[in-house]
């Protein structure tokens, strides 16, 4: 008989490593001029933001939890979108993620790897070559985590307890050795409209995103009824604190406007300032294996997204695909397939960022905005277990998930505005873009649909 089921390894620590690990790497350090842009160069505005958002995610991971409790049923999300609504829904829910969610925030984050890579060792880097750079980090990672799964699991745990340095850092040595005035000023940037700070949030949403990826491994997770609902608790609060105070200690290090001006080399800047030309070079190295402890997370759920699905007969030739290989416990044709994904969308990022087709957005950042409104209907179906009594309490039935679609909406009202200052109130490319996701949804519910009602 085919082997179609993986060994409980992970632990606790190793769920709010990958939690954390996906959430802090590449966001924090190239959105906070993103941030600081929408909000005119307002540090306090910035962290406003930062806590709006972190509605969505702390009262997401509370009603994600409710779900988590439940089972422990491979699949994560997919499961929780099943066990709340139906299968074809699950299955839509699980295509999205394993043809563009997953794929399409592996690839800008491992590209963000060869921007830093490229500063780190001086190299003038072009667009295709960081993505080349970035496409060898990918490679090489899909490789460590099909031929040694316990090492993907000590190269998580070690990338976010290393990513950490950097961000306390440049926070602390911001406080002490920075301006403390001058993140009470504004940047110079004319003609923001109204409502621009709003568009913060979507980049925000970016540096948050990836805590709902650790429930990929729920069925590998050792107790993990018990210690999941923990990880998606404890993770978000401590992620939050860690940004806020990153973007004070960076903005009254470099200053706003001068973090603005920079981009994503404000950095090695704020290194520079610190350490000096040889200290800055510890620093990035520290902020690449930051990066690459993000790739790394993003791509230990990716594997496994199409062997969920084919374990529930969603996915063509599902009895090759839901097979593990028993020496390297893996499910390696669903690694081969998430991996080929990842390709095609390096493609499609090259395009989109060489022809500046999103306005200086990027192909992760609509399929995010998607994967919040997707959780709505999470949050909904919290709610209807309330409603039937499986889960008691008014606050974690009805409070917490209310709360959690507040913050997704919020988000999608983020990526919707036209910051602009022309065409209109709305996004237009965005919502093109965010229609694509939908089509995949629809066709994808429609074949689910067709798959479940033969069996």
């Amino acid at each position: 008989m085919k082997n179609t089921a993986v060994k409980k390894q992970y632990s606790l620590f190793t769920a709010i490593s990958m939690i954390v690990g996906i959430v802090i790497g590449s966001g924090i350090f190239f959105k906070s001029d993103d941030v600081l842009r929408f909000t005119g160069g307002n540090v306090w505005l910035g962290v406003f933001v930062f806590v709006i958002a972190a509605i969505s995610i702390i009262f997401g991971s509370l009603a994600i939890a409710q779900l988590a409790l439940l089972t422990n049923k491979p699949g994560g999300v997919i499961t929780y979108m099943e066990q709340t609504w139906s299968k074809p829904l699950s299955g839509s829910f699980g295509w999205f993620h394993a043809l563009v969610y997953y794929p399409t925030l592996t690839v800008v984050v491992s590209w963000v790897s060869g921007i830093y890579i490229c500063m780190l060792f001086g190299i003038n880097g072009s667009l295709q070559t960081q993505c080349l750079i970035g496409f060898g980090a990918v490679a090489i990672l899909y490789l460590v985590n099909v031929f040694s799964k316990k090492l993907g699991d000590i190269l998580q745990i070690s990338a976010t307890v290393l990513k950490l340095i950097p961000l306390f850092l440049i926070a602390i040595a911001g406080l002490m050795m920075g301006d403390p005035s001058s993140i009470t000023s504004t940047a110079v940037i004319e003609n923001t409209p109204t409502f621009g700070f709003m568009a913060a949030i979507v980049p925000i949403a970016f540096s948050f995103d990836g805590w709902i990826i650790a429930t990929s491994i729920s069925h590998e997770i050792k107790n993990s009824k018990k210690t999941l609902p923990i990880a998606l608790i404890i993770s978000p609060m401590f992620i939050v604190i860690i940004y806020s105070l990153y973007l004070i200690g960076i903005s009254a290090l470099v200053g706003p406007d001068q973090v603005i001006a920079l981009g994503d080399a404000h950095v090695d800047v704020a290194a520079n300032m610190i350490l000096g030309s040889s200290g800055a070079k510890v620093i990035l190295t520290f902020v690449v294996v930051s990066v690459l402890g993000t790739v790394n997370g993003l791509i230990m759920g990716a594997i496994r997204l199409p062997y969920s699905l084919a374990v529930r007969g969603f996915f063509p030739n599902k009895d090759s695909i839901s097979k593990v290989d028993e020496k390297l416990d893996v499910p390696v044709n669903s690694a081969l397939i998430s991996f080929g994904l990842c390709c095609i969308w390096f493609v499609a990022h090259y395009f989109v960022m060489s022809g500046n087709l999103l306005s200086g957005s990027d192909i992760s950042e609509i399929s995010i905005v998607m994967n919040y409104v997707c959780y709505i209907a999470l949050y909904i179906g919290v709610m209807k277990l309330h409603k039937k009594g499986i889960i008691k309490k008014v606050s974690t039935g009805i409070v917490v998930p209310i709360l959690a679609t507040i913050g997704s909406l919020i988000i999608f009202a983020g990526s919707a505005i036209n910051t602009s200052g022309t065409g209109g109130f709305f996004n237009v490319k965005a919502i093109s873009f965010m229609c694509i996701s939908l089509a995949v949804l629809a066709i994808s519910y429609f074949y689910c649909k067709s798959k479940d009602s033969v069996k």
